[in-house]
């Protein structure tokens, strides 16, 4: 008799069922990130929707309160939820699994220190994208980690790679 299917980390490692998605499931899962990163910012302290630009370090302190522990737990869940449904599945990195690209995309953001702004949210969505896709050095390497670990660290690489460059066509262009 097989083992029942793991429904909590199914639930969690597919982002709600966007994995399912026939068509560019781990897009989905980017597009998740933005909403996750976007609702954090516009419901919990720190958002400044009027008024003057915060400071680097207001806009700092904010996120660390606010978007730290998001990701901290995205990354925790996601690893968790990434290992049980490969273990499942049988095989490695599992197409339906992108809670990955979910706390990837949103680490992009948070790392980037990026405003609530619709123009930062589709150039991080595209850098994370591309980097995600073309997994520079040590996101490739890093997929041989095991199990979960090695399903979320490759993605986390790449938001690191997409918020560096945000932040400095960010600063570029000020």
């Amino acid at each position: 008799m097989a083992a029942p299917p793991p429904r909590l980390a199914l639930l969690v490692a597919t982002s709600l069922g966007l994995g399912y998605f026939p068509k560019a499931p781990g897009t989905w899962g980017s597009l998740a990130g933005i909403l996750v990163y976007a609702v954090v910012q516009f419901l919990l302290p720190g958002h400044a929707a009027s008024g003057p630009a915060p400071s680097l370090a207001q806009r700092a302190l904010a996120m660390a309160w606010t978007e730290l522990p998001v990701a901290l737990l995205l990354a925790a869940l996601g690893t968790w939820a990434a290992g049980r449904a490969e273990k499942y599945a049988g095989k490695t990195d599992p197409q339906f699994v992108v809670i990955d690209e979910v706390s990837g995309q949103h680490l992009a953001y948070l790392l980037a220190l990026a405003p609530l702004n619709w123009k930062y949210l589709v150039a991080g969505f595209i850098l994370f994208r591309v980097f995600d896709i073309w997994k520079p050095f040590p996101a490739r390497q890093a997929e041989s980690l095991p199990g979960g670990w090695g399903i979320m660290a490759d993605d986390w690489i790449a938001g690191g790679y997409a918020a560096l460059v945000l932040w400095l066509v960010h600063r570029w262009l000020r």
